[in-house]
């Protein structure tokens, strides 16, 4: 029985290689080149690196030193990240031009429902291509596509034929699109949660879409529901703009109620620098922080603290939401969840409290490594690099 619910059409835009591409554009020069973009040689990362790079193995969060060892002819850039946002501005009124429904996941990359836009440009294959052609016509850079009915699958779909590439998954296609695809290809799935999957033989979205859901749950948790329905090629996320958004956060619920504040401490680290990679991702800040406790008796409370400037940095919202779990019976009550979200959201605001970090150096270096822990986040997945804290974990 067919699903009586109205089709979707998602885009998913992915800028090619944005920020070498954005230096090839002020320095024609660098053109069919070897361009990397990144931090100092001897203790830096790779931010970007142009497909030329990428030939060799160059990817980005990899060490500078590796990456020179593999491409030792690369052009390497320090990241300019005011330009990038300056022509990040441009590429985003294309984007706007089609549709208002518009959810950045960065600088150089967003999703785009043209369900009701269908009456105006033509089909969603057609609206892709036009937003492609105008965004070179006006910048003279490429974007790579995917054209879907839900989000997950659009994702997976721009990143099939890149550079400059358009993959579109007609409505009804989606399981015939995702059975042969590798695991890999799972969003949200790091390097361990993978490794767990190929133990288990599952190689392919077809072969985790036939694992029982009962057992992928008992195996990974909510997670595992979740990876079980996107390989089934079910994600009914709406794309949520940043007017419609109000606040980020993430909350997590314990198999033991939490007896002692130390530990709910440890977890708040946990929580609050997983709520800040997602900040920085939209491209916003926040100034409240809250947090939400639910006791074993399934009592609830928040509390909150609004901030002097508006923040993006896992530091400043651990130590906010550290005081703030001082105002709660957290250690004098069993709790079965902590929560910790960001409001009061404001696109391009500064990312770090300045009253916090008063030298221009500490804010330098916190952006710095804040930069550096998203790409590597990005690549390897949420638990590649942790806090020294939660290592015991």
């Amino acid at each position: 029985m067919k699903s009586s619910k109205p089709v979707k059409y998602i885009l998913h835009l992915d800028m090619d290689a944005f920020y070498p591409a954005v230096e090839v554009l002020g320095d024609p020069s660098l053109k069919g080149k070897p361009v990397i973009v990144g931090g100092s040689v001897n203790r830096g990362v790779v931010s970007s690196a142009s497909y030329e790079a990428r030939k060799f193995g160059v990817h980005s969060a990899q060490p500078m030193a590796t990456a020179l060892r593999l491409c030792p002819d690369s052009v390497v850039l320090p990241v300019r990240m005011s330009r990038y946002k300056e022509v990040s501005q441009r590429i985003f009124a294309v984007f706007y031009r089609f549709t208002p429904l518009v959810e950045p996941l960065s600088i150089d990359e967003a999703f785009l429902d043209v369900t009701g836009s269908v009456r105006l440009f033509g089909p969603p294959d057609a609206i892709a291509e036009k937003i492609k052609a105008a965004v070179f016509g006006e910048t003279g850079l490429t974007v790579s596509a995917g054209v879907a009915t839900s989000k997950f699958i659009a994702k997976i779909a721009s990143d099939m034929d890149k550079p400059d590439g358009l993959t579109v998954v007609p409505p009804g296609g989606e399981q015939a699109f995702l059975d042969p695809l590798p695991v890999e290809k799972m969003w949200g799935a790091g390097k361990v949660t993978q490794a767990a999957l190929k133990q288990l033989n599952i190689r392919t979205f077809h072969d985790l879409r036939r694992m029982p859901g009962d057992f992928m749950e008992r195996r990974f948790g909510k997670h595992g529901i979740q990876m079980h329905r996107l390989a089934s090629g079910l994600d009914d996320r709406d794309v949520v703009t940043e007017h419609d958004m109000k606040s980020i956060g993430h909350e997590e619920t314990f198999e033991k109620d939490v007896v002692d504040s130390a530990v709910a401490r440890r977890e708040l680290l946990s929580l609050s620098h997983r709520v800040a990679r997602r900040v920085r991702r939209y491209g916003v800040t926040g100034k409240t922080v809250t947090v939400k406790v639910k006791y074993a008796d399934f009592v609830s409370a928040t509390r909150s603290e609004t901030l002097s400037h508006p923040t993006d940095d896992g530091a400043v919202i651990y130590e906010t939401a550290c005081r703030l779990l001082k105002k709660t019976d957290v250690g004098k009550k069993p709790a079965r969840l902590l929560g910790i979200s960001v409001s009061h959201l404001r696109h391009g605001a500064t990312g770090i409290q300045l009253d916090l970090f008063r030298q221009e150096d500490l804010r330098g270096k916190r952006k710095k490594l804040n930069t550096a822990l998203d790409a590597l986040h990005g690549k390897f997945g949420e638990k590649s690099v942790l806090p020294g804290t939660l290592l015991e974990e």
